[in-house]
């Protein structure tokens, strides 16, 4: 499927160096886009990418659970393009193997601030931008245990949930701004870190990042300008 409108458009891909991230960056300058690509190591964007260069942005070091930080950032951004088009949320972090009652505190704060208080931070430093110039999307990666528990996942499922509650309530109060706001919820991806914690799983039933990136690019084109508070499962034969 050829994607149409994402020639020149600025795109914010947070988590930029993750398997998913990645995936996202390479489907979305393959679309034409201008990239702002930002994780939260110092180092590993310029390794991946090591070909990109002018218009493209590699912002290294940026923790976005850091509410600064994300405002900085923001800041950079729009400093060097003076708009932002879309913000690609990739970001967070999964953790389990224990039932509810025995998930400590430490989990459950990690959970929440990886999947949750690092999209609010995103939305609060990008969204208002967009609401300006009165043109945007956002696309936050959510997965299937939001919207179904599974057992010793508690903290991670609860964590997702509210990131896919928080995405439909900003798509509520967009409604009419001309900025959209969906998910996307991948089941289990088929990465080497997934394969290596999973050696005896049919790995062709999981999905791939690169299949989730184009959903991501769907929703951020064209094609998919009326689609808004949206989760749009991806699971493969998971």
């Amino acid at each position: 499927m050829r994607i149409e409108g994402l020639k020149d458009r600025v795109v914010v891909v947070t988590g930029a160096a993750g398997n998913l991230g990645a995936a996202c960056a390479r489907e979305l300058r393959t679309a034409g886009a201008q990239l702002v690509l930002m994780d939260h190591s110092a180092q590993r964007l310029g390794g991946l990418f090591p070909e990109l260069g002018a218009p493209h942005v590699l912002l290294n070091g940026v923790d976005l659970a850091d509410a600064h930080a994300a405002q900085a950032a923001a800041r950079a951004v729009l400093e060097r393009f003076g708009r932002v088009d879309a913000l690609v949320h990739t970001v967070g972090g999964f953790a389990g193997g224990k039932p509810v009652w025995q998930t400590d505190d430490a989990e459950w704060q990690r959970m929440l601030t990886l999947n949750l208080r690092t999209t609010v931070n995103a939305v609060r430093a990008f969204v208002p931008g967009m609401v300006a110039r009165g043109s945007g999307r956002v696309v936050a990666v959510g997965a299937r245990p939001g919207v179904q528990g599974m057992a010793n996942f508690a903290a991670y499922s609860a964590s997702k949930a509210a990131l896919l509650r928080m995405v439909e309530t900003l798509a509520a109060e967009l409604k009419e701004s001309g900025v959209t706001a969906n998910s996307v919820l991948p089941s289990i991806l088929d990465t080497p870190q997934n394969r290596a914690a999973m050696p005896d799983a049919d790995f062709s039933r999981w999905v791939a990042p690169e299949q989730v990136a184009r959903a991501v690019a769907f929703l951020l084109s064209d094609a998919g300008r009326d689609i808004s508070g949206a989760a749009i499962p991806v699971y493969g034969r998971a």
